[in-house]
């Protein structure tokens, strides 16, 4: 990692009980919080903001959202998001079949047609040079309103942030997923 974390002690008491329910939830606390929490204001409104996106009433399904975030974290190559993200589709899906084919989300058969879409519009807001079309867009609005959508797009902006951050400042996988794998830098 390019920046180091702050010993336990030193971070305010009122992150604490956050950094208690990461190590109860994930057996450890989560690398990217302790650096995220080096700015309490900017670790709060981060952790706001993804517990408004992963709460049970979203438009947007769990193990959907989990497969966006994994892909937007493949093409972003963030080894601690995969590993992260990883885990938790497979915890929401009950299988890895659908991560180890991933990559080819395109050409396989296991991917429902919302899920290619989703895919697909996900990869247009992630990838350099590429446009959410008005096609994109009308296909999108067979599966979700516009909240939905709005939101969709919140969660694949907020992995892409977080994906972004933890390249930046090289924070490593944790050891929670070993699929899918990235290729060496």
């Amino acid at each position: 990692m390019k920046i180091s974390e702050k010993p336990m002690h030193k971070y305010p008491w009122y992150l604490r009980p956050l950094f208690w329910n990461q190590k109860r939830k994930y057996g450890q606390v989560l690398k990217p919080a302790l650096l995220w929490a080096r700015v309490p204001k900017l670790f709060l409104a981060v952790a706001i903001l993804y517990g408004v996106l992963d709460r049970r009433e979203s438009p947007v399904d769990p193990v959907l959202r989990s497969l966006v975030m994994v892909r937007v974290s493949q093409i972003s190559w963030c080894r601690f998001c995969v590993d992260i993200n990883a885990s938790l589709f497979a915890e929401r899906a009950g299988s890895l079949e659908k991560l180890e084919a991933l990559e080819r989300w395109r050409e396989s058969e296991l991917f429902s047609k919302k899920e290619k879409t989703v895919l697909e519009y996900a990869e247009a807001i992630t990838c350099p040079g590429q446009q959410v079309s008005d096609e994109l867009m009308a296909r999108l609005r067979e599966f979700f309103d516009e909240d939905g959508i709005v939101e969709l797009t919140g969660l694949v902006a907020f992995q892409n942030l977080s994906s972004k951050f933890n390249n930046a400042l090289d924070i490593p996988s944790q050891g929670f997923c070993r699929l899918p794998s990235l290729p060496a830098n």
